[in-house]
């Protein structure tokens, strides 16, 4: 009996590679299905619960953002969502009055112990200070990253995606970045990466609320926005150690205002945050997960095992 030669788009099922015949040809290194799953909607009545659950609270000074800045609880916070009743949000504040003794940034970090698979996060971006005038240079995030153990650290793996709503680094393009990244040297900056660049305004002008989905499997990394498929990455930029899920909103370093001492303070907020351990999943997938979550009443699920062995999530990068 001859057999036929399959396509690998054909010998894709579910998102997962399949070595059945026909597809003899396709690796299947990634796991079953079973190989964990981590969801969070952030239901938590109060941010000292989403610690107890797991999280990490910045409160270290440091990269990146302005120096001398303060991170915190106090940039965090667990609010009810306007669009739907009974919904709750992450929202993450950056604050300032142009000096680093009033500048205060957030960020939140699960714990170090994710790799390849799918990570997903539906994300509402701003454009615009909630007080304030408007003009900062900040960055919105959703990543993940392993510590920078020193420069040009063999070892280091992050994946970012990073929006700028007043431009910055030289550009003054509203626009989303997606990074994958090999090494950095911080002082003077150094960095070896592949970005890539979507110019365009996703605050409320542009819906506000998007989808982020980053599939890591077999040496690349794929970036989706709202169910689009922008980029590929792969080769030296390709994570080699577990990460931790991380979001953040910060300061670019020479962005702010430059003699405007009225505070101002943007928001980022997050809807829920989606991993599947070892699969690859189309966007639809996972919002199809995301849904039978939700109906089910789990507002929080955590089955993905820790490293061996454990790895301390420092939050501080």
């Amino acid at each position: 009996m001859k057999i036929q030669r399959l396509s690998l788009a054909a010998c894709v099922v579910a998102g997962t590679l399949l070595a059945v015949a026909g597809c003899a040809a396709v690796p299947a290194p990634m796991s079953a299905p079973d190989a964990g799953v981590f969801f969070d909607d952030f239901s938590q009545p109060s941010v000292s619960a989403l610690v107890a659950g797991g999280w990490t609270v910045r409160d270290q000074r440091g990269h990146p953002g302005i120096d001398g800045a303060g991170w915190g609880a106090g940039a965090l916070s667990l609010v009810d969502d306007p669009a739907q009743r009974g919904n709750r949000l992450l929202r993450l504040t950056a604050r300032t009055d142009g000096t680093p003794a009033g500048t205060t940034q957030a960020q939140l970090c699960h714990a170090r112990k994710y790799l390849e698979g799918t990570y997903a996060a539906r994300v509402r971006f701003s454009d615009t200070p909630v007080q304030g005038p408007d003009g900062d240079v900040l960055v919105q995030t959703f990543y993940t990253v392993s510590p920078l153990r020193f420069a040009y650290d063999p070892q280091y793996s992050e994946i970012d995606w990073e929006y700028l709503p007043n431009g910055g680094w030289g550009d003054a393009r509203t626009r989303l970045y997606g990074v994958t990244w090999q090494t950095v040297r911080l002082d003077p900056w150094d960095a070896y990466n592949q970005p890539l660049q979507h110019v365009a305004a996703l605050g409320p002008a542009g819906g506000g609320w998007h989808v982020l989905v980053m599939q890591v499997a077999q040496g690349r990394s794929r970036f989706f926005l709202d169910g689009r498929q922008l980029d590929e990455h792969g080769g030296r930029n390709y994570p080699v150690v577990p990460m931790a899920i991380a979001f953040s909103q910060w300061f670019v370093p020479a962005g702010q205002l430059a003699g405007v001492s009225v505070p101002r303070a943007y928001e980022e907020d997050v809807d829920w945050v989606y991993h599947a351990r070892s699969r690859v999943m189309t966007p639809a997938e996972v919002e199809q997960a995301v849904q039978a979550l939700r109906r089910s009443g789990q507002t929080a699920v955590d089955t993905v095992p820790a490293a061996e062995p454990p790895l301390a999530s420092t939050c501080d990068f």
